[in-house]
């Protein structure tokens, strides 16, 4: 077996460095490839690489592919950096659990990061005075309890949200006031769309948790506040999201889901308000 293995490669390395066009699976190859594959009922299966194996590439060649497992994509070396088939730069970091929605792709988790992009740390503030007296980034878990942050993700200010450092990981973004408008749109309007988004069950929501599904899959949770004087609430009975889209004001606009009711609601308050933050796909 192993020597007609042997032979059919030398055969078909030879035709491809002689012939004009080779053929896998047709007689009939287009004359421009070298070399084209026809099946319906198999595909083409590139190296499969994870992050670091993909880094450790000495020299990779302009134009080399690879299918990366921890981005789930495609990618190709343009000679500089590794992007993604969509021509975006490609991930830096393993891909995080995801769910498309109409024709957007919402992280399925609320975030949880400590750095910005860049790697530059997000102070955690704990104290409420100085949490009540910022302007520039910070995050915290709700109520300062570090088991907090394996269901919700922390609490992030709009001021941590707006740095030009990125709050959001490679490849996602905080979505706009119009970004959340889509989403509730495609799932029937505001007055519906929330109990199509809140977690199913009394795990996490205090019950009644009035019209929830969860047929988008985006899996919401009432991971509560932290107001303005630096007190926290509403844990267990409300899920306040960022946008990225604020108030000639020092206020910004927001999405929030409740138990007793299926809708998503859209209101603005103090950027130094601690929200979570769910992200979008570029």
């Amino acid at each position: 077996m192993k020597q007609l293995y042997v032979f059919f490669l030398n055969v078909v390395v030879t035709s491809l460095s002689y012939a004009q066009s080779v053929g896998i699976g047709t007689t009939t190859p287009a004359t421009s490839a070298k070399l084209e594959i026809s099946s319906t009922t198999q595909g083409f299966l590139p190296p499969r690489l994870t992050i670091a194996q993909r880094s450790a590439i000495t020299n990779p060649a302009l134009g080399l592919v690879i299918f990366c497992t921890d981005c789930d994509e495609l990618q190709v070396y343009n000679g500089t950096i590794w992007k993604s088939m969509s021509g975006k730069a490609a991930c830096i970091s393993p891909s995080l659990p995801s769910v498309t929605i109409c024709n957007q792709v919402w992280m399925q988790k609320n975030l949880d990061v400590s750095t910005y992009r860049n790697g530059d740390p997000i102070p955690q503030v704990t104290d409420a005075t100085a949490w009540s007296n910022l302007t520039t980034g910070a995050w915290c878990y709700y109520n300062n309890g570090p088991a907090n942050n394996a269901v919700y993700g922390k609490l992030y200010n709009w001021y941590a949200v707006n740095d030009a450092r990125g709050l959001a990981p490679t490849g996602w973004h905080i979505p706009s006031d119009a970004e959340w408008t889509t989403l509730s749109t495609c799932l029937g309007g505001d007055v519906v769309a929330g109990g199509k988004m809140k977690e199913v069950g009394l795990t996490h929501w205090l019950s009644p948790n009035t019209g929830a599904d969860n047929s988008s899959g985006f899996a919401g949770l009432p991971g509560g506040n932290r107001e303005i004087n630096g007190t926290f609430n509403f844990l267990g009975s409300n899920g306040y999201f960022w946008s990225s889209t604020e108030l000639p004001t020092s206020y910004a606009w927001y999405r929030s889901l409740n138990y007793i009711n299926g809708s998503l609601n859209r209101s603005n308050y103090n950027k130094v308000f601690g929200l979570s933050v769910r992200c979008l796909r570029d």
